[in-house]
């Protein structure tokens, strides 16, 4: 087996009001002005990191960047706990793309940085060219088997205790487990990346604000699956112009792929489609695939196509 691309460098840029954050971006990302901007944002628990495979897919004909978001990775937690909402996780998003001064740019977001990217889309359609989403955390009254632990994590108090509990066990067994969770074939992810991941695990557990960006990131997650109607992340996708590519993975364990179907009707201009094989990190597993079908929806848009006649479909890729 040959070994992964190396994780990309990174910088820490600072945005208005004294807020940093820390971006690892595509070698050149920031010379090539003629090339446009792919950013990308991460789930709970992820990073930055999260987007190597993907972005290096991307690299030879884009600019690409991934944010840690604030808590994670190298980013500081915010300044106050009202910080890690999905709305002001969006603000953050949406100063970024204002600093780095880039123009509109594709837009691509994982699990709850999925939902992230929809609250950004749908406030700040100016800033984006297309919307990218990997199992985005959408409402769902039917929780799944592996989501039933996130009220416990996410109360006051209880949830940083949960939290420091879960640090006393070994950094490689927490890992393991969460490659079997959000992977469909744990055996796709890379040794070398696996100890990694074990490496920063035990530099973050050294954190003193590490169990507390989990434990209200867990929060931020069930508020957002009880708000109501009018304020929830279907509604706000209701409101999405910019062209997107939905996607769900068909074994995905944390998000329910039958949501592809709500999804076609939420999102007005969208290709929305099931991966099959796929779990919950689908530009980790398969980051060509995802590449693929980001780059026919640039290429369709570029050339004026009609996004939304694939928005119905219901057959799964085949991949």
């Amino acid at each position: 087996m040959t070994g992964p691309i190396p994780h990309w460098p990174g910088r820490t840029v600072s945005l208005a009001a004294g807020e940093q954050v820390y971006v690892a971006e595509t070698r050149r990302s920031v010379q090539d002005k003629n090339k446009e901007l792919v950013l990308c944002v991460h789930g709970m628990s992820g990073a930055a990191t999260n987007w190597t495979d993907f972005m290096g897919e991307l690299a030879p004909d884009f600019a690409c960047a991934a944010v840690d978001l604030p808590g994670s990775g190298f980013s500081p937690p915010p300044a106050a706990k009202r910080g890690y909402s999905i709305t002001a996780l969006a603000g953050t998003v949406i100063r970024l793309i204002e600093a780095l001064d880039r123009g509109p740019v594709h837009l691509a977001g994982n699990s709850m940085g999925g939902a992230v990217s929809i609250r950004v889309a749908a406030s700040r359609p100016d800033l984006l060219r297309t919307l990218t989403l990997v199992s985005p955390v959408l409402p769902d009254l039917l929780i799944r088997p592996e989501l039933l632990r996130f009220p416990l994590a996410g109360l006051p108090v209880v949830g940083d205790w949960v939290m420091r509990r879960t640090q006393r066990v070994p950094a490689e067994n927490r890992v393991a487990g969460v490659v079997a969770t959000c992977y469909n074939d744990p055996a796709a992810m890379h040794p070398d990346r696996f100890w990694h991941d074990v490496a920063e695990l035990k530099r973050r557990d050294g954190l003193s604000y590490s169990a507390t960006t989990l434990s209200h990131a867990a929060r931020t997650i069930v508020a957002e699956n009880l708000r109501p109607r009018r304020y929830s992340l279907w509604r706000a996708a209701e409101r999405i112009t910019v062209p997107a590519l939905v996607t769900f993975g068909s074994r995905d364990r944390l998000v329910n792929p039958r949501l592809a179907a709500p999804a076609r009707r939420a999102f007005r201009d969208a290709t929305v489609m099931v991966l099959p094989q796929t779990g919950h990190v689908a530009q980790m597993e398969r980051p060509e695939l995802v590449a693929r079908l980001f780059r026919e929806m640039v290429d369709r848009t570029r050339a004026g196509g009609d996004v939304t006649g694939n928005s119905g479909r219901h057959d799964q890729v085949d991949a």
